[in-house]
């Protein structure tokens, strides 16, 4: 039997560059533990489980390289490009929440093993996929084209905003805050 994978490859979109002028793109990251997501909550920057800057702080412990940096701050994160820290937070949600299917998707994708039109999708349990497989195959997309079976919007009577859907990893961070007594 094969041992768990902790850490993953990753390549952001941009790229951070660092006080020299170098361009880092190329990373990795590791699974996050309860800790990771746990006392971030605690920080007075935070103010409840919605706080945006929450996946910041989570993001910079569970980053173990980025370029030539072995360690990113959280003002390194929120330094950032926006598509870079919507990447990585893609990256964060397949690797610890995803199918075993799903991880194997983003790798042979992060390494160059697959292309899109070679990777069958998943279409999801019967009440419309989850937000980890949408993300997957959102990452999987890079030339644009739609990833899934839905019939074209002139066809079908579409909504003003798509439903919100809340990760496992929010849902968890919510009722520990609720746990905790702290402003919801």
């Amino acid at each position: 039997m094969a041992g768990l994978r902790t850490e993953f490859p990753f390549t952001l979109p941009k790229g951070l560059i660092d006080s020299d002028g170098r361009l880092n793109q190329k990373g990795t990251m590791r699974l996050a533990t309860a800790r990771d997501e746990l006392e971030p909550l605690n920080d007075p920057k935070i103010r409840d489980a919605d706080d945006p800057y929450l996946s910041v702080i989570v993001l910079s412990r569970v980053i173990t390289q980025l370029g030539s940096h072995n360690r990113l701050s959280p003002r390194d994160v929120d330094g950032l490009f926006a598509a870079d820290l919507a990447y990585l937070q893609d990256v964060y949600a397949i690797i610890n929440y995803g199918t075993p299917a799903e991880v194997q998707r983003y790798l042979d994708e992060a390494t160059g093993g697959a292309t899109i039109s070679s990777i069958p999708q998943d279409p999801g349990p019967a009440t419309g996929g989850s937000p980890v497989s949408d993300a997957a195959r959102s990452m999987l997309a890079r030339d644009g084209t739609a990833t899934h079976d839905a019939p074209d919007a002139q066809d079908q009577d579409l909504p003003d905003e798509p439903p919100v859907r809340t990760s496992p990893r929010r849902a968890r961070i919510e009722e520990v805050g609720r746990s905790s007594g702290r402003p919801g």
